[in-house]
């Protein structure tokens, strides 16, 4: 009989259908799971679920019966994947199952920004039409993404669907080398991607790499109208440098789907960034749509069956 044990189910939503696993198992779900819950949830399991929980070296030392770490994410920054490795802990992610649902996520994003759609709705709410006495009014600048150039930071599954909606709207694509390599065919410097951008979205993961990778200094070479998007992850972008940034208008707007801190404080400078009406935050849920919501769902069990059946699917170690 293998134990299975879910940290955090209400990570997922509840019309993702979770099917039970085909193999002979006896199954554990909670809602959420402190720190200090972990090892005792986790005493007799052979395999753990987890999207957003850490797992630190420590914790996995006291483990010994663990075998396999299933992400319910693809990205794995929540696990010591090293400890994994050294204690002969199997770590297997899930993959692309959002690879329609972000892109156009970042797209909505883009072109929110670009019409002044939150702008516009907030003024409409406060009375501007009426006031101003016209057919329309032209408080916000209204852009077209045709004739734009897009940056992309990060050159994966997301980004790359992402190029292909955005060159059927007339953008024309540019790729960032990493920051501070020579870039090679098809790729252009860091720094003219900054430089030259109209609107600039981020897909890397975060390492210890890409922490900050955007920060006062990357600011200060964008465009003053320029656009950042980021549907990666929160710690790539130094928020206390955008809050700033938008307050000094050195760049155009921002839309951001993920927080350094997850659900983030009262004082994140995010939070204090809503009160201007070129960003837009919305609360990590890109990936969300019902369709990839699914897609990983099934994917997460797949990747159990396959190692219960000694296969090697999505493995990271």
């Amino acid at each position: 009989m293998v134990n299975l044990v879910f940290l955090d189910q209400e990570t997922l939503p509840p019309e993702a259908h979770l099917r039970r696993p085909e193999f002979a198992h006896h199954w554990q779900s909670y809602d959420e799971t402190q720190p200090e819950q972990v090892q005792v949830r986790l005493a007799e399991a052979d395999i753990v679920l987890v999207n957003k929980v850490t797992l630190t070296a420590q914790m996995l030392t006291t483990l010994p019966r663990l075998k396999l770490i299933a992400l319910t994410a693809t990205g794995s920054d929540n696990v010591d994947l090293e400890a994994c490795r050294q204690a002969g802990i199997a770590v297997c992610n899930v993959r692309n199952y959002s690879k329609s649902s972000v892109p156009e996520h970042a797209l909505s994003l883009m072109m929110a920004l670009n019409r002044s759609l939150h702008a516009y709705r907030n003024s409409i709410t406060e009375g501007r039409w009426q006031q101003s006495g016209q057919f329309c009014y032209f408080d916000y600048p209204v852009r077209d993404l045709a004739g734009q150039t897009l940056g992309l930071i990060g050159y994966g599954t997301i980004a790359k669907d992402l190029e292909k909606i955005a060159q059927a709207l007339g953008m024309k694509v540019i790729v960032a080398a990493r920051k501070g390599q020579t870039p090679t065919e098809g790729r252009v410097s860091f720094e003219y991607l900054l430089e030259n951008a109209d609107v600039i979205s981020l897909h890397c993961p975060l390492t210890d790499d890409t922490h900050h990778l955007i920060a006062e200094p990357e600011f200060k070479l964008m465009k003053d109208d320029a656009l950042l998007i980021n549907v990666g992850r929160g710690g790539l972008v130094d928020e206390a440098a955008l809050l700033l940034a938008l307050e000094h208008q050195q760049i155009g707007g921002a839309g951001f789907d993920v927080v350094t801190a997850e659900p983030p404080t009262a004082d994140n400078p995010l939070m204090h960034a809503l009160a201007y009406p070129n960003f837009i935050l919305t609360p990590h849920v890109a990936w969300a749509s019902r369709a990839s919501m699914q897609r990983l769902a099934d994917q997460l069990i797949d990747n159990i069956e396959a190692f219960v059946a000694g296969k090697e699917q999505n493995r990271l170690v």
